[in-house]
């Protein structure tokens, strides 16, 4: 399948470079994790964001494009121990990832164990030896949590702090994403993902703050349109 811009659509074209396509359905194929790349290099996107086992997969069709290859690590739930979550993130880097996005570990932000989610945080990016992403999942926690949890991920020196799995009961809002900024100021990324789908939607999380976008809808969101 070929995608075409309608010259009847206006579209801020720019919001391509920001867009990761996300294929992470536990059900998905490897014909879907390469359409997704064939669409990444020919709409000019950031990124290509899927589960560990696809990663060599996507490595190979966006060899030599500028498109690269995110590796969700410890997905969705974030239940492992550190040792298993810097393993897959060490497998995922050699398979091809250039980029992981790692979900942060639930239990010791409920118990504010916060030494130890630093260190799992500052392990994980110091072993893994590529830009890591910690995934939040932001609507199970109070504003107080996600300022702490920012503030420990930054500390722990990861490149961004990410919203939502999209896995969960709720995805990326404009008001997380504005906090996450006020909280990380401009060291560090935030990446909003989660049920974003249409170019409002997206453009909404950029003025927030959000400088990547994790989606499905990469096409729907830039105005393309399927051909032949």
């Amino acid at each position: 399948m070929r995608f075409v811009l309608p010259e009847s659509v206006t579209v801020p074209r720019d919001l391509a470079p920001l867009l990761e396509q996300s294929v992470l359905r536990p059900e998905a194929t490897e014909a879907e994790v390469l359409q997704a790349c064939r669409d990444a290099r020919e709409m000019g996107l950031a990124a290509v964001c899927v589960r560990p086992g696809w990663v060599a997969a996507a490595a190979k069709a966006l060899a030599g494009a500028a498109p690269r290859v995110v590796a969700v690590v410890d997905f969705p739930q974030g239940g492992s121990r550190t040792k298993e979550r810097v393993e897959e993130a060490r497998r995922a880097v050699a398979d091809g990832a250039r980029e992981v996005d790692v979900v942060l570990r639930p239990e010791p932000l409920r118990v504010r164990d916060y030494r130890g989610l630093f260190l799992d945080l500052e392990l994980i990016t110091a072993r893994s030896g590529v830009p890591v992403k910690v995934i939040l999942e932001t609507c199970r926690w109070t504003d107080e949590q996600k300022v702490v949890a920012c503030a420990i991920a930054k500390a722990a020196g990861v490149a961004w702090v990410k919203t939502s799995t999209g896995f969960a009961e709720g995805g990326a809002t404009a008001a997380d994403v504005a906090l996450l900024r006020r909280v990380v100021g401009t060291d560090i990324g935030v990446k909003a993902s989660g049920g974003i789908r249409t170019t409002a939607e997206a453009m909404a999380m950029v003025r927030a703050g959000a400088d990547r976008l994790g989606t499905s809808a990469a096409a729907a969101i830039l105005g393309y349109v399927p051909v032949g």
